[in-house]
């Protein structure tokens, strides 16, 4: 049996430059942190040499390309396992529409965990590299990179998409007390509204050409918050939310709307320095900056809605257990 386990993330500024449209002529950067909820894969062998697949719903086939799950099937496609084996997907929250790259997540974990069970350890890049050309060259989602990235390589980084497709993960040293205090001021709510990504994201792409100004704003800012924060500049993350919210917004009418935006509007209102729609937007989680002392003020302004405790995570995907009969 196999068990890997990869984290979740929330991407603080940046998105939407990670998307080919944009950083193949501009370059693009995202300052994202993996977070201590996660994806967890467990691989066991069948002796009958049927692949069964379980998750919200269980699959029971005979060939790889009959499997419904995409994800699951391109995985095994790329690692070469082609049979004789039970995948099952488990998840610390619902991960459909959550914006906090679960679907990516899967993929690097299902990555991680095909390879460990033919005895290959793989390193980040590949698995992250890899879970892309998945999703965007295989499966044609209109995603961009981040979340394969950070779900691979796990701590807080700026990742810094070339023009010429290279990535370049970048640790970001968080002085001032450390990533722990950072994440003593980071609340996550969530808004009671999913949505799908594909279509936010679909067109945020198409709008590209006529936000250029915007998604290099946004790209300047993944580059100024990092350097902030390993001044230890806490605090500039709060800001930075803030603006990168109001950017973020003018990639597209269906980013937010008004009931989002009124949850938000409560937080600040509240004592919430900034904070965004986690993902793609449209609904999801509310990712909030909060110094401690106005923490129960907000809670009280949001007492509707379900909070999410979290951390911030270390380390990126890696196999847990491992034991071969």
């Amino acid at each position: 049996m196999i068990i890997s386990k990869t984290p979740l993330r929330v991407s603080f500024v940046g998105g939407g430059t990670d998307l080919p449209e944009f950083y193949q002529d501009y370059g693009g950067a995202v300052l994202s942190a993996a977070i201590d909820k996660y994806i967890y894969v467990i691989l066991k062998e069948r002796f009958d040499r049927r692949i069964c697949i379980n998750y919200s719903r269980k699959e029971t086939v005979e060939d790889v390309e009959e499997i419904q799950h995409e994800l699951v099937r391109e995985a095994m496609r790329r690692t070469g396992v082609r049979d004789g084996i039970e995948i099952t997907t488990l998840a610390d929250i619902p991960s459909e529409g959550s914006g906090l790259g679960s679907s990516s997540a899967v993929t690097v974990g299902l990555l991680n965990a095909l390879y460990a069970y033919q005895g290959q350890q793989q390193p980040a890049e590949r698995l992250a590299q890899e879970a892309c050309e998945i999703e965007i060259d295989t499966l044609k989602k209109p995603i961009g990179k981040q979340d394969q990235y950070i779900a691979a390589y796990g701590g807080v980084r700026l990742i810094r998409f070339r023009m010429a497709e290279g990535v370049e993960v970048i640790p970001a040293t968080v002085n001032g007390g450390g990533t722990r205090r950072l994440a003593d001021r980071l609340l996550l709510f969530f808004t009671g509204r999913t949505r799908r990504a594909d279509e936010i994201l679909t067109d945020q792409r198409a709008n590209i050409p006529d936000r250029i100004a915007v998604l290099k704003d946004m790209r300047d800012q993944a580059e100024d918050l990092r350097e902030r924060l390993e001044a230890g500049d806490l605090a500039a993350l709060g800001l930075a939310l803030a603006r990168g919210w109001e950017l973020k917004k003018r990639l597209s009418n269906r980013i937010t709307c008004d009931d989002l935006d009124e949850l938000y509007a409560r937080a600040r209102a509240a004592g919430a320095v900034g904070g965004k729609i986690a993902g793609a937007g449209g609904g999801g989680f509310l990712l909030l900056y909060c110094e401690p002392a106005q923490q129960a003020r907000v809670r009280q302004a949001l007492s509707g809605l379900w909070e999410l405790e979290f951390g911030l995570e270390r380390d990126g995907s890696k196999i847990i257990f491992n034991i071969r009969s």
